[in-house]
């Protein structure tokens, strides 16, 4: 008996979703548990899996096309897998094979249509997918670059060289290279949110510096005892920031707070989302109260979040809520910069790379690890002076880690 394949059912968050790519064509065989179809959503991208071993035949939704929660993707005959390879097995190959089915197990089934209908080599295609998949994108481009003429070579003009001078040699031609894809659901849909944030929200940022010369000798006295400690977790900067921001938090609750038409929320726990790059854009998990959380379960469930995001692993459940962002620039060079809010959130912390810089210690000028942080805000709900006190706070508990320990 056949087995229908539906999408995941989706959250009333999200109300539906596009299929990425597919990892299988019909008429493959596939195994129990085995990736078939990648769905993207607004907000994370959902993996659907084989329910039993079988044969794949026949696909209802094609790569791109919008669908429903719940809606049936495929049909698979189970128990047909064996069966299918001993057929493919016994048919005899055809002499091209080789040179013309290369690398058809990385198309899906809107580029494997394309190739075989203008007669193409996907070995000769360079895939932009997952994992080198190509796409009905990479098809269409590179059958376009084909139809175009080659460029004539520029017949060289020789340059008359003067006394002292040296002739110019000509430079290589080449063509002006443009390609246009469709931007994916996840990006337009972060794009959207960040645009609505700069314009529905009356945004401001603040910044301060701070001193990270305590931290950087607590880490580097401890960070071997607290591996060994805690089965392989790293001591990192992130976990002293996300305790000092929890901290921060419980003295001014309106930074903690969001805004609902014409009423204001005030969250009693601290559900700090951290922002995370990844390749299909910028994904911002959440730590479920981070306030009751030690460093060490701070910096596992962090290091989890970012392979999880790597690997599009994460859930819809992970990316619901959160009370306050931080988002940490420094990892790719940013010396400074001005976050923009997550909505329905209120505020945003940005912390940079550190860097050695000249500051005046008790009267004496000395070098120092010094780090930029910045604080975004809306000023509908939080006054500056509450803004900048914040800040501080986050400054002093960063410049004394002791004073996070003991809630000073």
């Amino acid at each position: 008996m056949a087995i229908e394949i539906k999408a995941p059912a989706f959250p009333e968050s999200v109300a539906d979703g596009e299929v990425a790519s597919w990892h299988k064509a019909e008429g493959e065989s596939v195994s129990r548990d085995e990736l078939i179809v990648e769905i993207e959503t607004d907000k994370v991208v959902m993996e659907v899996v084989a329910p039993e071993d079988g044969v794949l035949t026949a696909i209802h939704a094609q790569e791109g096309e919008t669908i429903q929660s719940e809606q049936l993707l495929a049909t698979l005959e189970p128990g047909a897998a064996r069966a299918a390879s001993g057929a493919t097995a016994a048919e005899p190959a055809p002499a091209d094979a080789g040179q013309t089915r290369g690398g058809t197990d990385k198309l899906g089934p809107a580029a494997r249509k394309l190739v075989e209908e203008h007669k193409l080599d996907p070995g000769e295609i360079t895939g932009s997918g997952k994992g080198g998949r190509v796409t009905k994108e990479d098809i269409l481009q590179h059958l376009d670059t084909a139809s175009r003429p080659a460029a004539a070579s520029p017949t060289p003009v020789p340059a008359a060289a003067g006394a002292g001078e040296m002739a110019v040699p000509a430079g290589p031609s080449g063509e002006r290279i443009e390609k246009r894809v469709p931007m994916t659901r996840m990006r337009a849909k972060i794009a959207e949110r960040l645009l609505n944030a700069t314009q529905q929200t009356a945004m401001l940022t603040t910044f301060n510096e701070v001193n990270m010369a305590p931290v950087m000798e607590l880490r580097r006295k401890y960070k071997d005892q607290f591996e060994k400690t805690h089965n392989g977790t790293r001591l990192g900067f992130m976990g002293f920031f996300i305790k000092a921001a929890c901290e921060a938090l419980k003295r001014f609750p309106a930074v903690n707070a969001s805004i609902d038409g014409n009423d204001i929320v005030y969250h009693g726990y601290q559900d700090i989302g951290v922002a995370v790059s990844t390749d299909g854009g910028l994904v911002v998990p959440v730590l479920r109260d981070a306030d009751f959380m030690s460093l060490a379960d701070v910096e596992a469930a962090i290091r989890d979040l970012g392979i999880r995001a790597r690997d599009n692993k994460l859930t819809i459940d992970d990316m619901t809520g959160g009370t306050f962002t931080v988002t940490n620039g420094g990892v790719f060079g940013s010396l400074l910069s001005t976050p923009i809010l997550n909505p329905p959130q209120t505020g945003i912390l940005g912390m940079h790379t550190i860097q050695e810089r000249p500051v005046a210690v008790n009267g004496e000028v000395v070098i120092q690890p010094m780090m930029y942080l910045a604080l975004s805000y809306d000023h509908r709900l939080i006054d500056g002076k509450t803004a900048v006190q914040f800040l501080v706070a986050i400054k002093d508990l960063i410049e004394d880690p002791a004073r996070i320990l003991l809630q000073l």
